[in-house]
């Protein structure tokens, strides 16, 4: 057998040399090298925080981003942008020269009729801009002076997987590295004992089940392993199989990962892989989580004034409010990103419902985490993004006053927020038209949000890439993108 696996061997090396350089090209293409074969000097980490050198490439405005991500599509129309022209043509049909000819989904395609529906629930101008806020969210319009909308952003995407896909990775195909993994493998770390990268996943009340979240969104792709997000659960062990089994002390926990570092490192140096690194950092923060982790995750040092600012569920793990809570103790630790899925979104039905009971989930904790960072002096240098994957359509979906009406997919406009780290805040940008249907002014891709979202960390975005498959691949792609500079500070 062992004689027959060396001949193999020797005729693979003997045609892939027979191949020539042409060969060597085709093979590469086939199965392309790893990001550490290429360029390899371009991409030795800074020992000083494991970032790359040379960066930030400016003065940033943002030290670390917390990105409040609301999966499933929350709606534009009924909770930022609602029109008058809506309440006049309510029950009407959305006239043709408004809906176009633009892809809908098979949800609502073949409806008979399309009917305008105005926002429910009511709304009110806030802040000293005046910006229109739903009444369903009651506690953030007290912080409106503090948020930057963005009304005019856009995705070719219109069905749930490549939309979140899209927005967490730059590209609707799965494999790529997540925003927070190119931010940590830019940047670093600022706090060697927890992850650089950390998400949690929270279940709404709006629609249960909510659209799935898989752990690709916060993976590294085609970087280094060491950069993909560590997943945070809720309850006893927030991180799996970090704690020691039983009858093993620590000392021999130290021990035991001496002796697998001295045999890693043998194997790395011969080998010239940084995977090996990888495992060997990565064995090191979870012997040094053994103990940050319970420390993170015990809030019994929070105030009851604090607890009492998240609402009601911030003691029950896993909850939106208590990842807020947690997301904030990771902030003030230096954690570089922090993001949180929110699922419920997905009102496809019962919209009057729905949309409430999911609102009511993220207002309160939403709006503790801004004004705690503000107390704490974090919300200046803390770049605070409220995303979702896409909008909804202004026509229901279903028969218009049906109890059961909800709204469409709509990728075609949609507004996201930001806060803190040098956004504007009380500030609108861009515009839809009198129907919140279409983009009437400075269209925002999402490219340019992450662009902006770099730029604010310090980052020229067009000189953040790696050779992946042939190109030079970016967060933002290889189209062009532009930082929205228009709501920046200075």
């Amino acid at each position: 057998m062992n004689a027959d696996r060396n001949i193999l061997l020797q005729q693979r090396r003997l045609f892939l040399g027979q191949l020539g350089v042409g060969g060597m090209a085709l093979h590469s293409l086939l199965k392309p090298a790893p990001v550490w074969s290429q360029s390899f000097q371009d991409t030795t980490p800074n020992p000083s925080n494991g970032g790359l050198p040379g960066l930030p490439h400016f003065q940033p405005r943002a030290k670390r981003v917390v990105c409040l991500f609301q999966s499933g599509g929350l709606s534009h129309v009924d909770l930022f942008d609602d029109k008058p022209t809506l309440h006049r043509h309510a029950g009407q049909e959305l006239p043709p020269s408004i809906k176009g000819e633009q892809r809908l989904t098979g949800m609502t395609s073949g409806q008979a009729a399309y009917p305008v529906v105005p926002a429910i629930g009511g709304g009110k101008k806030c802040g000293q801009a005046g910006l229109w806020i739903s009444d369903l969210l009651p506690n953030l319009q007290t912080v409106a002076d503090d948020l930057c909308f963005v009304k005019s952003v856009y995705s070719e995407a219109i069905n749930h997987d490549p939309a979140i896909t899209y927005f967490n990775t730059g590209n609707q195909q799965p494999g790529y590295a997540s925003m927070g993994a190119w931010i940590s493998y830019g940047l670093g770390s600022e706090n060697a004992n927890l992850p650089t990268f950390i998400a949690m996943v929270s279940q709404g009340t709006g629609k249960n089940p909510g659209q799935p979240v898989f752990s690709r969104l916060w993976g590294s792709g085609f970087l280094p392993s060491s950069h993909q997000g560590v997943g945070l659960r809720p309850g006893a062990s927030p991180v799996p199989y970090l704690s020691d089994p039983p009858g093993v002390h620590r000392a021999q926990r130290r021990q035991l990962l001496d002796d697998m570092q001295a045999i890693n490192r043998g194997f790395a140096n011969a080998t010239g892989d940084p995977e090996t690194i990888a495992r060997i950092d990565a064995y090191e923060m979870a012997f040094r989580m053994q103990v940050s982790v319970p420390e993170l995750t015990d809030i019994s040092d929070e105030s009851a004034e604090s607890l009492a600012a998240y609402g009601p569920d911030v003691k029950r793990p896993g909850s939106y409010a208590a990842n807020c809570l947690l997301a904030r103790r990771l902030l003030e630790r230096d954690v570089r990103f922090v993001q949180l899925f929110h699922r419920g979104w997905d009102q496809h039905i019962a919209l009057g419902q729905q949309l409430p009971r999911q609102c009511r989930d993220v207002d309160q904790p939403t709006t503790a985490l801004l004004r705690d960072l503000k107390q704490r002096g974090l919300l200046d240098d803390t770049l605070v993004l409220f995303f979702t994957e896409f909008g909804r359509t202004v026509f229901g979906q279903g028969a218009f006053g049906d109890p059961g009406m909800g709204r469409d997919h709509h990728g075609r406009c949609f507004t996201i927020w930001m806060a803190g780290g040098g956004v504007r805040g009380g500030l609108e940008y861009g515009a839809t038209d009198e129907f919140c249907y279409n983009i009437a002014e400075n269209p925002v891709h999402l490219r340019d949000l992450h662009a902006t979202v770099l730029h604010c960390l310090g980052i020229e975005h067009a000189k953040l890439s790696v050779p992946f498959r042939g190109l030079n691949v970016r967060l933002t792609g290889v189209e062009e993108a532009h930082v929205v500079n228009a709501i920046l500070n200075g």
